[in-house]
C-alpha cells in the first residue's frame, strides 16, 4: 500500500501538542542561549512535522522534554528528513563507544544512542517522511549494531579477565555468534519489539592466556549474560531493547549457549514443528558472522526438507489452535498480530509455503514476508489477486502496529480503548476518525482471515457441518474395523467396482503389509485418513478398480514418508488430479510412484495443464541452477532430474488433457532436452576448465567454448517422444595438439575427450530421481570404433569422404542442439555441403532400399513379413507403427531419400530436420503432389499419436492389423512410385 495519506491533527490532540512544545521550551531554555532560537527558527515543514509528531506520540514528548538538545543535534544534522546509508548506524554507534571505560558507562551510551534513533524513527514514520520498509529496516539496524557493538566491547574486556577461547580441535580463537529470530531476523523489527536470540559458539575446548582456563562454554554463558544485561536491564535511560531467549534449545531451562555440534545435535534429535516455523527467519546479527553462516548451513536441512512437506500445514495448523486458545482466554480478539485475520496468519500463510516447498524451490528460502510473498505469486503458488490483498492487508496491519507503538514506546498489538489514543491512531493510519480507520481495518482482517483458511484450515472444516460426515466417511469402517471380506466386497461392489473381491484383497495386501505394520503412529494415522479419501475418490471414476490398481502402488511407496500422503490429504484436487491421470495412464501412475516427489505438480492445475514455451523452459531451468552452489554437484544433478520428471508429467498431464496436441507434445518434449543440455554442457565445461583451463583455437585464441552438441533422430527432428533416448554427435574446433591454459594443462583433444564424458556421465547417472536420458554415440564419425569428440575438420572430412549413405540419411535430420553459435554455424555448412552435392539417383535408390529391408527383415513383424504379406491387414495380426511397410520408418526413409536426391537443386529441403516441414517443402518444389504430401503428413501424425498413446499406455508401438488400411497402403503406393524396393 502507498503511503497513509496526511490528514489535520484532531482537535483533542492539540492539547498534547501545546503541552509538549511549552515543556520542551522550558527544556531549551535550560540549555544555551541560542537552543530556543535555533527551534524557533526551524522551517515550517519541520515545525509541522514537530507537532504533528508530538500530537501523536507521548514518548518522543517525553523523550525530548527529558533531553531537548538530542532532538536540536536531529535537526541540525539533516537527520529527520533524511534516511540514513547502510552501515551508517552500526559506524557511528561503534565510534561513540570508543570513548566508554565501564560497563555503566556502556549501559548509559547504549540506551542513550537507542533513545535518540528511537525518536528519529518515529519522527519520520509519523510525519510520513520514511514507509514500512525503511523504518523495519532502521529498527532492524539499530538493533543489530546495539547487539553486534556491545557484544564486541564486552568480548574485549571478557577475554582479558578469563583468556581467549580457543577450539580444542582447530585451536583456533573462538568467537560467539548471535542468531537474531523473529522479526529481527527478516528484517522487519517493528517500534517497541523484543528481540529474539540464540547463542552459539564453534567448538569446544577452553580459554588462554589467563592464570585459569576456563571452559569455552562457560566463557561463553558469562559473557551472553552480560551482554543481555548491556541491552535488556532497565535503567534511568531506559533500556535499549528487551531480550527474549526462549527461542534456543530446551527454552528456559536450556544451557543459555550451545557448541554448533550441540545446537545441530538438539535440532536433528529434537527439533519441534514450531522450532523449525522460528529458524526460517534465523540471521547472524552480531558475533563471528562467518561461522554463524556456516551454523546456519548445518541447520538448513531441519528448516527446509528435501521433500514436499504438508505435515507442516498440521503444524501450523496445531499452533494457530493453541493461539486462537489463547486469544479467547486472556479476551484479546483486538489483537491485531494474534487475533483472526492478524499479522500472524499472514506469516503463517508464507511460512507454509516455505516449509512445504522451500527444501526444492531456493527461491522461498528467504526472511523478509514481503519478498515471500513476492515470490509464491511470481512463481504461480497463490494468484497475482491473492498476493495483492495479503500485502496491502499486511502493510496496513503493519503500519497501524507501528501507530499502537508509537504513543509510548510500549510493546503492543491491542487496539486501544480510550477516546485519545483511538483519534491517535487513526490520525496517523490517515484516517479522519476512528470510525473511519476500524472500518478498513476489519476489512483488511477479513480478507486476510480468508485467505487463511483458504491456505491453512483444514480440507474437511469446509466439508462437514454438524452432523455431516467426513469426506470418505462412509469408507472408514471397511478401512479401520475388523476386516469382515464379505462386507467390504459388498460395499466396494455396490458402490462401482467390477470386481469388488479384487478390490478388497488389494486393500488388505496393504493394509496386512509389512511396510503399513511397521508404520510409526503418526503415519498410520496419516494412512488412515487418506485410504477413506482415495476410494471416495475412486468410486467417482469410470473405472475405480483400475484407479485402485494403479495408486495403490503409491500409497505403499510412500507409506513410510507419510508427508506425501498428507499432502493428498490437504489437497483434494491434487487426489483428484493424481485418481484421474492414473486411470488415464499406467506410465503417469509408475513414475509418480518411483518418484513421489511429482506430487508436488499435482497442486496446481493451471501450470500443470499449460507448460511453458521454450524460453520460460529455460530460463525457468538457469533460475533454479543458479541458486545452488557451483561446487554441490549432487544437488545440481538433483534439480536437473527433478525439472525434467516435472515437466514430463506436465507435457503426459497435458496430452492425456487435450490442451497439447501430438506436435506440441514433441516440440515440448524437445525444447525440454535442449533446455537440459545447455545446462548439462555449461556445468560440465565449468568442471572440465576448472581442473585443466581453457583449451586453445588454432589462431591461439581462448575456446568458448568451440563446441557443439548435434542432435541426431529424434531429437534432430523435434520428434522426441515419452521416454526417448538421445542420439547425440559431439564437435569442437579447438587446437587438438595446444595445452590448456590451467595448473594442470592437457592437450585439446584431451580436454574435449574429457567434456564429452563429463557429458554422458551428467546425462546418464542414475541417482535417486533417475538419470536425465539414455545417450547413443554410435551415429558419430565411425560409429562406436570413434573418438567420442570429433573435430570439426575431421567431420567435415569423414561425412565428405567416408560416410555410407545410411549415415548421410541420418544427417537429414541432424541439427546443432546447443553449444557455441560461430561452430554451429560451421558444422550447418558442413552439412548442406554433404548433402547437397549431386547423387546418382539409381544407386541412392538402391542403398536406401536395401537399408530399409534390413530393417524390416530384423524389425518387422515376422507373421506378417513385416507388413507386407497377404495377411497384413487380417484383424488377427498386428501392425507395428513403426517398422512394418506403409509404417513411420518408410515415410521417414521417403523424406530423407528425397533431400538426398533432389537437395542440390532445391537447398531449401534442407532448412528443417523434422519430417512435416521437408514434405511442405517437397510440395512447394513440385516433387511430390499436394495430395501425396497430405497423405504422407496425416498418416505420420496418426501413426505417432497412436505411438504416444501406447507409450503412455506402457504397451509396444503395435495395434491391430486391420487400423490405418488406407494410410497403409497410400505410403506404400507412395514408396513404390519413388522406385523403392
Amino acid at each position: 500500500m502507498s503511503l497513509p495519506r496526511h490528514v489535520a491533527l484532531p482537535a483533542p490532540l492539540l492539547p498534547f501538542v501545546r503541552r509538549a512544545e511549552e515543556s520542551f521550551l522550558a527544556a531549551l531554555d535550560g540549555l544555551t542561549e541560542d537552543a530556543r532560537p535555533r527551534f524557533l527558527a526551524w522551517p515550517e515543514s519541520r515545525r509541522d512535522a514537530f507537532v504533528r509528531v508530538c500530537g501523536a506520540s507521548d514518548f518522543v514528548s517525553d523523550q525530548i522534554s527529558r533531553d531537548p538538545a538530542m532532538l536540536l543535534g536531529l535537526a541540525d544534522e539533516g537527520l529527520l528528513e533524511r534516511s540514513l546509508e547502510q552501515g551508517e548506524l552500526a559506524a557511528t554507534l561503534c565510534s561513540t563507544l570508543e570513548s566508554c571505560a565501564s560497563e555503566d558507562s556502556l549501559a548509559e551510551t547504549l540506551r542513550r544512542f537507542r533513545n535518540r534513533h528511537q525518536v528519529r524513527i518515529v519522527w519520520r514514520d509519523v510525519s510520513r517522511q520514511a514507509d514500512l520498509a525503511e523504518t523495519c529496516r532502521d529498527l532492524s539496524n539499530l538493533a543489530d549494531a546495539c547487539i553486534d557493538q556491545a557484544y564486541q566491547w564486552l568480548y574485549r574486556g571478557h577475554r582479558e579477565q578469563f583468556g581467549t577461547p580457543t577450539g580444542r580441535r582447530s585451536g583456533e580463537p573462538q568467537h560467539m555468534v548471535i542468531l537474531g529470530m523473529g522479526k529481527l531476523g527478516a528484517g522487519e523489527l517493528n517500534l517497541s519489539s523484543d528481540i529474539d536470540l540464540i547463542f552459539g559458539y564453534p567448538e569446544g575446548g577452553e580459554t588462554q592466556g589467563a592464570r585459569r582456563a576456563l571452559d569455552n562454554q562457560e566463557f561463553f554463558i558469562r559473557l551472553g549474560q552480560k551482554l543481555i544485561k548491556a541491552l535488556d536491564a532497565k535503567t534511568v535511560d531506559g533500556f535499549v531493547f528487551r531480550v527474549d531467549m526462549r527461542l534456543r534449545p530446551y527454552g528456559s531451562s536450556g544451557a543459555l549457549v550451545l557448541s554448533f555440534n550441540a545446537l545441530e545435535q538438539y535440532y536433528q534429535d529434537q527439533g519441534r514443528d514450531w522450532e523449525r516455523y522460528a529458524m526460517i527467519k534465523a540471521r547472524v546479527v552480531g558475533g563471528d558472522r562467518a561461522a554463524g553462516e556456516e551454523l546456519l548451513a548445518m541447520l538448513k536441512p531441519f528448516v527446509y526438507r528435501r521433500y514436499l512437506d504438508f505435515s507442516a500445514i498440521e503444524a501450523l495448523r496445531d499452533m494457530k489452535l493453541l493461539i486462537q486458545r489463547e486469544v479467547k482466554r486472556k479476551g484479546m480478539a483486538e489483537n491485531i498480530k494474534l487475533g483472526a485475520g492478524g499479522i500472524r496468519e499472514v506469516e503463517f500463510i508464507a511460512q507454509s509455503f516455505q516449509l512445504i516447498h522451500g527444501g526444492r524451490d531456493l527461491a522461498l528460502q528467504q526472511r523478509p514476508l514481503l519478498g515471500v510473498l513476492a515470490t509464491l505469486e511470481a512463481k504461480g503458488y497463490m494468484p497475482a489477486e491473492v498476493v495483492a490483498e495479503l500485502r496491502e492487508g499486511y502493510e496496513f496491519l503493519r503500519y497501524t502496529e507501528h501507530a499502537l507503538q508509537a504513543i509510548d514506546d510500549r510493546q503492543t498489538q491491542m487496539l486501544p480503548e480510550d477516546e485519545t489514543n483511538r483519534a491517535r491512531v487513526a490520525f496517523i493510519l490517515g484516517f479522519d476518525d476512528w470510525t473511519r480507520f476500524r472500518e478498513q481495518l476489519d476489512r483488511w482482517r477479513e480478507r486476510i482471515a480468508e485467505h487463511f483458511r483458504q491456505v491453512i484450515a483444514s480440507p474437511d472444516d469446509e466439508d462437514s457441518g454438524d452432523g455431516e460426515m467426513l469426506a470418505g466417511g462412509e469408507w472408514l469402517p471397511l478401512w479401520e474395523e475388523d476386516w469382515d471380506e464379505a462386507s467390504a466386497c459388498r460395499q466396494l461392489s455396490e458402490a462401482g467396482f467390477a470386481d469388488g473381491q479384487a478390490a478388497c484383497q488389494r486393500l488388505a495386501a496393504l493394509r496386512d503389509g509389512n511396510r503399513v505394520r511397521t508404520m510409526q503412529r503418526m503415519g498410520r494415522e496419516r494412512l488412515d485418513a487418506f485410504i477413506p479419501r482415495l476410494l471416495a475418490m475412486a468410486v467417482e471414476q469410470a473405472n475405480p478398480d483400475l484407479v485402485l490398481e494403479r495408486v495403490l502402488p503409491l500409497v505403499e511407496a510412500v507409506a513410510r514418508r507419510s508427508a506425501y500422503l498428507v499432502l493428498l490429504t490437504e489437497n483434494p484436487g491434487a487426489l483428484q488430479r493424481l485418481v484421474e491421470l492414473c486411470a488415464a495412464s499406467p506410465w503417469i501412475a509408475e513414475q509418480i510412484a518411483r518418484f513421489p516427489i511429482l506430487l508436488d505438480e499435482l497442486l496446481n492445475a493451471g501450470r500443470l495443464y499449460s507448460p511453458p514455451q521454450a524460453p520460460e523452459l529455460a530460463a525457468e531451468l538457469r533460475e533454479r541452477l543458479v541458486r545452488i552452489p557451483e561446487d554441490d554437484l549432487e544437488q545440481q544433478m538433483e534439480a536437473l532430474r527433478h525439472f525434467k520428471l516435472a515437466h514430463g508429467l506436465r507435457v503426459a498431464a497435458s496430452e492425456i488433457a487435450g490442451t497439447l496436441p501430438l506436435m506440441k507434445v514433441s516440440d515440448y518434449l524437445t525444447w525440454l532436452a535442449e533446455a537440459i543440455l545447455e545446462q548439462v554442457l555449461a556445468l560440465a565445461w565449468r568442471h572440465t576448465v576448472s581442473r585443466h583451463g581453457q583449451p586453445l583455437r588454432s589462431d591461439g585464441s581462448l575456446c568458448d567454448p568451440a563446441f557443439v552438441i548435434l542432435g541426431y533422430g529424434k531429437v534432430g527432428g523435434l520428434e522426441l517422444g515419452h521416454g526417448s533416448d538421445l542420439d547425440l554427435v559431439f564437435v569442437h574446433d579447438g587446437d587438438p595438439n595446444a595445452e590448456t591454459d590451467g595448473p594442470k594443462p592437457i592437450d585439446g583433444a584431451q580436454f574435449f575427450t574429457r567434456l564429452g564424458q563429463r557429458i554422458i556421465h551428467l546425462l546418464t547417472t542414475q541417482t535417486t530421481s533417475g538419470q536425465l536420458y539414455d545417450v547413443d554415440m554410435r551415429l558419430r564419425p565411425s560409429g562406436a570404433a570413434g573418438l567420442l569428440v570429433s573435430s570439426l575438420t575431421a567431420f567435415e572430412r569423414y561425412q565428405a569422404g567416408e560416410a555410407w549413405t545410411w549415415e548421410h540419411q541420418a544427417l537429414v535430420r541432424a541439427r546443432v542442439l546447443v553449444g557455441c553459435p560461430r561452430l554451429g554455424r560451421d558444422v550447418e555448412r558442413v552439412r548442406a555441403m554433404v548433402l547437397g552435392r549431386e547423387r546418382d539417383l539409381s544407386t541412392l535408390r538402391d542403398e536406401v532400399s536395401a537399408m530399409r529391408a534390413k530393417m524390416r527383415d530384423s524389425l518387422g513383424t515376422r507373421a506378417t513379413t513385416a507388413g507386407r504379406g497377404p495377411n497384413a491387414f487380417d484383424p488377427g495380426a498386428v501392425f507395428d507403427l513403426k517398422q512394418d511397410a506403409g509404417g513411420i520408418v518408410d515415410i521417414e526413409f521417403m523424406v530423407q531419400y528425397a533431400a538426398l536426391a533432389w537437395s542440390h537443386r532445391h537447398p531449401t529441403l534442407l532448412r528443417y530436420t523434422d519430417n512435416i516441414r521437408i514434405l511442405d517443402g517437397l510440395g512447394d518444389a513440385g516433387l511430390l503432389s499436394a495430395q501425396d504430401v497430405s497423405l504422407l503428413q496425416d498418416a505420420y501424425k496418426a501413426y505417432r499419436a497412436a505411438a504416444h498413446r501406447q507409450s503412455l499406455q506402457k504397451l509396444p508401438g503395435v495395434v491391430s492389423a486391420d487400423q490405418f488400411q488406407p494410410g497403409r497402403q497410400s505410403v506404400m503406393r507412395i514408396w513404390r512410385e519413388l522406385g523403392l524396393a
